[in-house]
């Protein structure tokens, strides 16, 4: 190597290269600054490492990592490799380091999403009593009629809603912009909810809502409908997209109402539910047709 990797600094540059270049999320920017400090240790350590001794540390912080699960592993390799990547290409290192990591492959699992009527218990259960409040049921439907990631949803603005258009404007990954066309349902409840709350901002409040308050509160809407499973908010986003599939939506409309960069990520979403495979089966199958 022509000069020594001077690690702290360099670690810098990759982050802010992502933040302001590459417009990385601030949770990405977060898991990325995680991952380097776990595998370098580098806040501690102000001395500059050869090419060698630095393949030889992200290694071996790899092995650490051997407890995880893959999907964890996957992104903390995914993590060094673009490290490594950016610093060739800085001429920071004589050779491509990120090709010396191998990323672990991670099984296709299929979403968790509701049934339908599973979805329309969950919207019931919010005119049940005084327990559930507006504010669960705009975030319920944010989620599950728009689409929007957790994080999308607790920063979302007023200024971003237009409900005469019945559309929002969210602010996804990488800074991409897109639009989400409503129900009119969820518009009902954003009007319903800007009046009682009284927020001029953001939609949950002065601030933006935190993700784990999120969390709780859409835990609570599937335990007061009776679920049988624990729900979490990208259950409702899962939700969203099989049953629009489902319903005659194509992949590529799907990709734009989800905010995935590529096909490839919204193709999971291909899957069919037990109901839909048992219909099939009994109308095409030859047995199915016997009486």
């Amino acid at each position: 190597m022509g000069q020594p990797f001077k690690l702290a600094e360099n670690i810098d540059k990759y982050l802010k290269f992502m933040t302001f270049v590459k417009s990385a999320s601030p949770l990405t920017i977060k898991h990325y600054s995680l991952d380097l400090r776990q595998a370098f240790n580098y806040e501690k350590s102000s001395s500059s490492l050869s090419e060698a001794e630095l393949l030889a540390t992200a290694r071996g912080a790899f092995n650490q990592w051997a407890h995880l699960s893959l999907a964890s592993r996957n992104r903390k390799a995914a993590t060094l490799k673009s490290f490594f990547s950016w610093a060739f290409a800085e001429g920071l290192t004589e050779r491509d380091l990120s090709l010396q990591i191998t990323c672990p492959r991670v099984p296709k699992k299929i979403p968790h999403f509701l049934s339908v009527d599973e979805a329309l218990a969950v919207l019931k259960s919010f005119n049940t009593g005084a327990e559930a409040s507006l504010k669960e049921k705009v975030l319920f439907l944010l989620l599950y009629g728009g689409g929007l990631r957790v994080s999308e949803a607790c920063q979302l603005k007023w200024a971003q809603v237009f409900t005469s258009q019945k559309v929002l404007r969210v602010t996804g990954k990488g800074s991409k912009e897109r639009v989400i066309a409503l129900p009119s349902l969820t518009i009902q409840a954003l009007q319903a909810w800007k009046k009682q709350s009284g927020f001029s901002e953001f939609v949950f409040g002065e601030e933006p809502l935190n993700p784990r308050t999120a969390y709780d509160m859409v835990k609570i809407s599937g335990q007061r409908a009776g679920l049988l499973k624990p729900l979490h908010p990208h259950a409702l986003r899962h939700s969203f997209a099989t049953h629009l599939l489902s319903s005659g939506a194509n992949l590529r409309t799907l990709q734009e109402l989800l905010g995935h960069e590529s096909l490839q990520a919204t193709e999971k979403y291909t899957h069919l539910g037990i109901d839909q495979l048992a219909r099939t089966m009994e109308s095409m199958h030859p047995l199915g047709k016997r009486k």
